[in-house]
């Protein structure tokens, strides 16, 4: 960071504590749980055993406690890869740069970012209410393209395959994709008794996922044509909006991260979960039974 742009470079609120999210890092767990509504954070935290702190600003809502001997964060980023870029940022930020010198830490703190989202599926077994963990994610939403990063070579031989994909039926999306993966411990810790599939990251929930309203979507076809794409014995099961920003960013700066996520429609079948919040809580209490 440059001496000279540290006011706006890295912003604090009067207190101190990082701008958007009004934190400070004693608030914050080094397990960090994501979720997108902020109204899901007492949902979680009221499962936990004790809570320590509870912090608000915009559609950030922060609770942190135990869960036996496991301390925990839940923070709500609201919608979307961008809000993923600012949370995951200032998250980071707070335990690897001082806030008052502004200095980047010699020796980074590992951070654990564990998403516990909703999406649809896109395979005849993804049903809704179904739990899914994401090996991987596609971005289609550009943000990764903001950043130089080091991509890893399973990720970039899997990004090359999926671009092969693409060329060799004539499709070519809007923007660039990019990839991330979900971290390996994680996933077998967390993500055991669940489907497991490539998720798609969408910047948008309308015509971005082909769906139309008023506007007609740029393409109507375009979930049936990445539907398609498998690698391996993994294919593309699901679309939602935050994922593919939360594996590429965690992964850039040394943080592990997993996408848990209930299913509540199947787009290629028209359904839509019977109980869409009892499906979220299913997930939730699965998740928070494998921590402590």
């Amino acid at each position: 960071m440059a001496d000279n742009h540290r006011c706006s470079e890295l912003i604090l609120n009067p207190d101190g504590s990082i701008y958007h999210l009004a934190l400070r890092k004693e608030q914050v767990a080094e397990t960090i749980i994501l979720v997108g509504d902020p109204n899901r954070v007492p949902v979680v935290s009221s499962r936990f055993d004790t809570i320590e702190h509870r912090v608000s600003k915009r559609e950030f809502n922060t609770h942190t406690g135990w869960v036996g001997k496991k301390r925990l964060s839940v923070v709500s980023t609201g919608i979307g890869t961008d809000n993923i870029d600012i949370v995951i940022t200032e998250l980071d930020a707070l335990f690897n740069i001082d806030l008052t010198t502004q200095v980047v830490a010699e020796k980074p703190q590992r951070l654990d970012f564990i998403r516990l989202g909703t999406s649809g599926g896109l395979q005849p077994e993804c049903l809704p209410g179904k739990q899914l963990a994401s090996t991987h994610a596609i971005g289609i939403d550009g943000l990764m393209h903001f950043y130089k990063r080091h991509e890893a070579p399973a990720v970039r031989k899997l990004r090359e395959d999926f671009c092969s994909y693409l060329d060799e039926r004539n499709f070519r999306l809007p923007v660039e994709p990019y990839f991330g993966s979900a971290d390996s411990d994680l996933l077998e810790r967390y993500g055991s008794g669940m489907l497991h599939g490539i998720t798609l990251s969408a910047p948008g929930f309308y015509g971005p996922q082909g769906r139309q309203i008023r506007l007609q979507p740029w393409r109507e076809d375009i979930l049936d044509q990445l539907a398609g794409y498998s690698a391996g014995n993994l294919r593309l099961t699901n679309i939602e909006m935050e994922t593919s920003a939360i594996y590429a960013m965690a992964s850039a700066l040394g943080h592990r991260a997993l996408s848990l996520n209930a299913l509540l429609a199947n787009r290629t079948t028209g359904t839509f979960a019977e109980d869409p919040g009892r499906a979220v809580i299913e997930l939730i209490e699965d998740f928070l039974s494998k921590t402590g």
